[in-house]
């Protein structure tokens, strides 16, 4: 499905696209044709990526500085966007904040902090497109990265949690609003996929890093071409009725936590005998 000309021309906005997997996914969406757009807070990274683009997709990568917790920042860079490139095909809200912390020892500051990142901004630069879509009567796509616990919920990042739950069901709720306009609105629910700034926040030592592959049942983590090639395709015209949807990308991980006696692969190849003989002797 991945032909070159899959987002041939198609304008994209990628939030938090400077890093990470915005950046991954950025880089997939110029080799399938698309023109990119990146923002993020500092703009010598924003500069750095585009740099490196530039290196192979030349003059078809532009930037903008903004801080998304800002609706104002928000409602310039887009309507800068709008006036100068003509406007966007396609929105990826992947700029998110995360820490672990034990939720008692939480600022109220941290958690805006957060939320005003994941829930926030992505609701502003949503919205901002949005109307302007709607205005022109223009289709697009928006899609937005959230995590296996906006659903599942999860101790020591309550707010991330809070606002990928948000997220989720800003999506949902989009779809069927815009969907009639021909606005569609999907979600990407990814598992462990290593980067390099939110790793070392994540993951504070070997041994946690080492119990989380275990989780996963696929016995690894994720490859952020793997998660870049998902999101090439839920954004193109080739995935044209999929609408309000999540798809979770974690290597069965959620659900191996989600099962009740998941715990069983702890057993001996001895201990599975003596159940089973327990079993026959029934």
């Amino acid at each position: 499905m991945f032909k070159p000309d899959l987002l041939h021309n198609k304008r994209i906005l990628v939030t938090g696209g400077g890093t990470g997997l915005g950046k991954a996914m950025g880089r997939r969406f110029l080799e399938l044709g698309a023109r990119l757009v990146i923002c993020g807070r500092r703009e010598n990274v924003l500069a750095e990526t585009k740099a490196e683009f530039d290196r192979d997709f030349a003059g078809r990568t532009t930037i903008h500085p903004c801080d998304i917790r800002d609706p104002d920042q928000v409602e310039a860079m887009v309507a800068r966007i709008w006036s100068e490139a003509g406007g966007l095909d396609i929105l990826i809200n992947n700029a998110a904040g995360n820490f672990i912390a034990r939720t008692e020892t939480l600022s109220h500051r941290a958690v805006d902090a957060v939320l005003g990142i994941v829930l926030h901004g992505t609701a502003y630069v949503t919205l901002a497109c949005g109307k302007r879509w709607i205005a022109d009567g223009r289709p697009a796509a928006v899609l937005s990265l959230v995590a296996t616990y906006a659903w599942t919920g999860s101790a020591y990042v309550v707010p991330s949690a809070m606002g990928k739950a948000g997220v989720l069901a800003l999506m949902q709720s989009l779809a069927v609003e815009w969907g009639p306009k021909g606005i569609r609105c999907n979600a990407i629910a990814p598992g462990p996929f290593p980067t390099e700034g939110a790793w070392s926040r994540l993951v504070p030592n070997a041994e946690i890093e080492t119990a989380w592959r275990a989780r996963v049942p696929l016995g690894r983590f994720g490859r952020h071409d793997e998660l870049a090639d998902l999101a090439a395709f839920l954004v193109s015209d080739r995935a044209g009725f999929i609408n309000g949807a999540c798809v979770t990308i974690d290597g069965g991980e959620w659900l191996k936590g989600a099962g009740q006696f998941t715990l069983m692969e702890r057993l001996s190849e001895a201990e599975w005998a003596a159940m089973a003989s327990k079993k026959k002797g029934g």
